[in-house]
């Protein structure tokens, strides 16, 4: 299908996307408790590969359900960076980083990708670096040196979780900020899964890795990756897409503070692992900083904009139009 997912305006529209950026969050809270128990068996690679390979049977399947077309060829420079630094390295990173550190430390750390996608936003979507934003990001990386100070009383190998984490940060800042002007010109799950196709053959390399574990591994490591394949990965990814379609990927970033907090009680229902003090702390004045940089002074303005005067966008707000990008400037982005 070639036609361009928009944001059709009005209430049920904007109730869409909040409950398709719900679905996101939930799942992608439960999969760092499942990347920790599948780790048990498989390493970081293996893991990759099979979460993706298991996301793009199910997303292919759909697909053909559905008899969606391939992206047009507009969406593929955007498709395929994300699949490669999204659905690729930030997976692997991810998976690396949970060997070291538990399910909710990773959370934290993790979670400041909205304040770097609100960095290469300014940069590359030239939405601007006011003021609060340099703040924020202060702030948030005070947040990331508690947690490592923290985590090094552990051993290297946990310092070394947080930094990869750090990465796996960047790199979903990075897939999320490519794949914003690909939804422009592809469907949602156009560009899910062709994203998750290319994320699955940059980590074809570790294909033999994955058979020689999957058959050591235990039935719980392997229905945990394929539950990582179809939930977080297949339906998460692709109710992301949905909502990023329909608003500016500050705001979706913002949709994930939640994230941390739902980590951390899974992992203490299902691991028995919760975060030592001065590390939630640590990712708490991470999530204060990521806070402070996307809250700005309200502005009134006159209707007549298509901005409502409470200065939320109600109209004209297409996904990477004009409009979209003039509340990210001024730190008040559209609702989804």
């Amino acid at each position: 299908m070639q036609q361009q997912e928009e944001a059709a305006p009005g209430p049920r529209a904007r109730r869409l996307a909040i409950a398709a950026a719900t679905v996101t969050v939930v799942l992608w809270a439960s999969a760092f408790v499942s990347i920790r128990s599948a780790g048990e068996d498989y390493g970081p690679g293996a893991l990759a590969l099979g979460r993706l390979l298991s996301g793009t049977v199910a997303l292919a399947a759909i697909c053909l359900i559905r008899r969606e077309g391939w992206p047009p060829r507009a969406a593929w420079p955007g498709i395929a960076a994300s699949g490669v630094l999204w659905f690729g390295l930030y997976m692997i990173a991810l998976n690396w980083g949970e060997q070291q550190v538990d399910a909710g430390t990773a959370a934290l750390v993790v979670n400041v990708g909205p304040l770097l996608m609100a960095l290469l936003g300014g940069w590359l979507l030239k939405e601007g670096f006011p003021p609060r934003l340099m703040a924020g990001m202060a702030i948030s990386f005070a947040g990331t040196v508690v947690v490592g100070l923290s985590m090094s009383g552990e051993g290297r190998s946990s310092l070394l979780g947080v930094l990869l984490c750090l990465f796996a940060a960047m790199m979903y800042a990075a897939g999320v900020v490519s794949q914003k002007p690909a939804l422009r010109h592809a469907t949602a799950l156009q560009a899910t899964t062709f994203g998750c196709a290319i994320g699955a053959v940059a980590c074809l390399p570790f294909a033999g890795q994955l058979v020689s574990q999957a058959a050591d591994a235990s039935l719980g490591s392997t229905l945990n990756m394929v539950y990582l394949g179809v939930f977080p990965t297949a339906l998460a990814f692709t109710t992301w897409a949905y909502a990023l379609a329909r608003t500016s990927a500050g705001k979706m970033g913002a949709t994930t503070y939640a994230v941390p907090a739902l980590v951390v009680l899974m992992s203490w229902v299902a691991l028995r692992e919760v975060p030592a003090v001065v590390t939630l702390a640590g990712g708490l004045v991470c999530l204060a900083g990521v806070a402070v940089s996307r809250r700005g002074p309200r502005r009134r303005t006159e209707p007549s904009d298509g901005v409502q005067t409470d200065g939320v966008q109600t109209d004209g707000a297409q996904a990477g139009g004009p409009s979209a990008a003039e509340p990210v400037r001024a730190g008040k982005e559209p609702v989804p």
